[in-house]
């Protein structure tokens, strides 16, 4: 049996080839263990290929050697694939946008893949933020409680400023995130809010670094990847809003988030 694994700083992620097709299994990083243990329960003998921040981790508690994967290159082999299957054709020049627990920008031309950016904003920082301002420390209930918030509780409009006459741009732009102080002062913001908003601003930031990229590189389609898309439909609509507007093409795959996982079990055949 062969197996990829993704060890992120987040979460582990497995991808294996099952009898007709790709299986993928997830563990929280801290729960490494829990995966070392699940991966020898389930398959007799397999041979592994690591990438990922944790891989050296990972690797020293297996029990045989295994191949490893700069991260990027498995990333980049995995999106080929899943493209092809899932039938997205994009030019010999694109981008990906990988939103883990930080977001790495890479350009990829002729197939090769360059890592181009990056920011420390992504998945960790809305694990951070949502805990210091709302407690919430578990993400399934996180995106959930997200998905119910006003962003207009907390954020500031353009249409906010101009006060009714007609702004130069749209008005249900964001002018400044976490900036309606004075609606927070009159109605308490609940945590659905304010976690919609980080979420917002988070969304926000990727798009503006990535577009701004993307038209250095004349991109015109942005592949997003990464764990950050999980069960959260928040942040993939504000992504896929704020690149149209930037005149770029949103692209989303369908586990996505296995990417290095799969490219490092393609990598052993």
């Amino acid at each position: 049996m062969k197996i990829g694994i993704d060890a992120g700083g987040t979460l582990v992620k497995v991808a294996y080839r099952g009898s007709d097709n790709i299986g993928y299994q997830t563990f929280p990083s801290q729960d490494i263990d829990d995966a070392v243990s699940w991966l020898y329960d389930t398959f007799e003998n397999p041979t592994v290929c690591i990438t990922g921040g944790k891989s050296q981790l990972l690797a020293e508690k297996l029990m045989a050697p295994a191949k490893t994967l700069v991260e990027f290159d498995a990333t980049n082999r995995g999106i080929q694939f899943l493209a092809g299957q899932q039938r997205h054709s994009f030019e010999n020049n694109f981008m990906f946008v990988n939103v883990g627990t930080g977001t790495s920008i890479h350009h990829v031309n002729e197939g090769e893949q360059q890592r181009i950016g990056g920011s420390g904003i992504g998945g960790g920082t809305l694990m951070g933020l949502a805990y210091l301002l709302t407690g919430v420390e578990d993400y399934a209930r996180m995106v959930k409680l997200a998905s119910n918030g006003d962003r207009g509780n907390v954020d500031l409009k353009v249409k906010d400023i101009f006060e009714g006459a007609l702004p130069p741009i749209s008005g249900d732009l964001t002018a400044s995130n976490f900036g309606k102080k004075e609606s927070m002062l009159a109605y308490n913001p609940s945590a659905s809010d304010i976690l919609a908003s980080i979420i917002g601003m988070i969304g926000e930031v990727i798009v503006t670094i990535s577009s701004q990229m993307a038209a250095q590189y004349n991109v015109g389609s942005i592949v997003y990847i990464g764990s950050s898309f999980l069960s959260n439909p928040l942040l993939r609509d504000i992504i896929e809003e704020y690149t149209k507007l930037a005149g770029k093409e949103p692209v989303f795959l369908e586990k996505g988030e296995y990417c290095g996982a799969l490219g490092s079990l393609l990598s052993l055949d």
